[in-house]
C-alpha cells in the first residue's frame, strides 16, 4: 500500500469534498484499483471526466493505479458531443424540464421516476441522464450522463445550454409532456379556455399528444427572456 497523487482540474473541484478543492489530494492506493474508480472515491464521476493522464501521458482508465502514480483529471470538453440531444432529467430538476420543453429540446421527466427507471429509459429511448445525484452517475449500466451545476433553474439551464449547445426551437414542445405542438385555431381550441382567454391570448396552438392548449398571453413576455437568454449559449 502506498500513494498516487491525484490532481484535479480546475472546473471539476466543486466535487470535492471541501477539504480537497485545492485541487491536489494524495490517495492511497494498491494494485487492484483503476485510476478511475480513484477519481470516482474522491467525489468525481466518470461522466465528468474527459481524459486521465498519468506522469502527463493520456492513459486508459482500466489502467491499474500503482503508487507513486501523478493523476490528472481533465473534464469533459464542451461543448461535449452526444449521439442524440435527447435528455431524461431526474425528479428534482422539474423546473429545469418545462424550461428545456419551452426551447423545443427533447426532454422527457417524472416526478417519481426511481434511478433504476432513468437508467432503463435512458438505455430504452437513447437519452442523456442530467441529474445533481451522483450515485446514479456511476451505475455501470448509466449510457450517458452529466452533472448539472447550480441550484437555481436559470443556473441549470445555462450549464445545460453550455455543456452540450443543443439546437433549441422555442415554441415547439409542451411543458406538460414533452409532445410536439402543433398550430390550432381559435374555434379549435375555445373549449378548453377558461372565459376571457380568448380575448386575450393570440397564436394557439395544441399539443398533439395530450391535448392541453397553448396561447401567447400576459405570461409570454417572460417566457420570451427565458429564450432570449438561450439563444447566444445555444448558438
Amino acid at each position: 500500500m502506498g500513494t498516487a497523487l491525484v490532481r484535479v482540474a480546475a472546473p471539476l473541484r466543486f466535487l470535492l469534498p471541501s477539504r480537497h478543492r485545492h485541487g491536489e489530494v494524495a490517495v492511497a492506493v494498491d494494485s487492484s484499483a483503476s485510476i478511475v474508480h480513484v477519481v470516482e472515491s474522491l467525489g468525481v464521476p466518470r461522466t465528468e471526466i474527459g481524459s486521465l493522464l498519468v506522469a502527463g501521458a493520456l492513459a486508459p482508465w482500466s489502467r491499474r493505479a500503482v503508487p507513486g502514480d501523478v493523476v490528472d483529471v481533465m473534464p469533459v470538453a464542451r461543448p461535449q458531443p452526444v449521439a442524440e440531444h435527447r435528455y431524461v432529467l431526474d425528479v428534482h430538476f422539474g423546473t429545469l424540464a418545462r424550461r428545456m420543453r419551452l426551447l423545443g429540446i427533447d426532454t422527457a421527466y417524472r416526478n417519481d421516476a426511481s434511478d433504476p427507471e432513468l437508467v432503463e429509459q435512458a438505455i430504452a429511448e437513447r437519452r442523456v441522464v442530467l441529474t445533481q445525484d451522483r450515485g446514479l452517475l456511476r451505475r455501470r449500466a448509466l449510457p450517458a450522463g452529466a452533472f448539472i451545476a447550480g441550484s437555481d433553474p436559470d443556473d441549470q439551464l445555462a450549464d445545460v445550454l453550455d455543456r452540450f449547445a443543443p439546437p433549441v426551437a422555442p415554441w415547439t414542445r409542451c411543458g406538460a409532456c414533452n409532445g410536439l405542438l402543433v398550430a390550432a385555431s381559435r374555434e379549435e381550441i375555445a373549449h378548453l379556455l377558461e372565459p376571457g382567454t380568448l380575448t386575450l391570448g393570440t397564436d394557439f396552438a395544441r399539443c398533439a399528444d395530450c391535448g392541453r392548449p397553448y396561447w401567447r398571453g400576459a405570461h409570454a413576455s417572460r417566457l420570451d427572456a427565458i429564450v432570449a437568454a438561450a439563444r447566444p449559449r445555444s448558438s
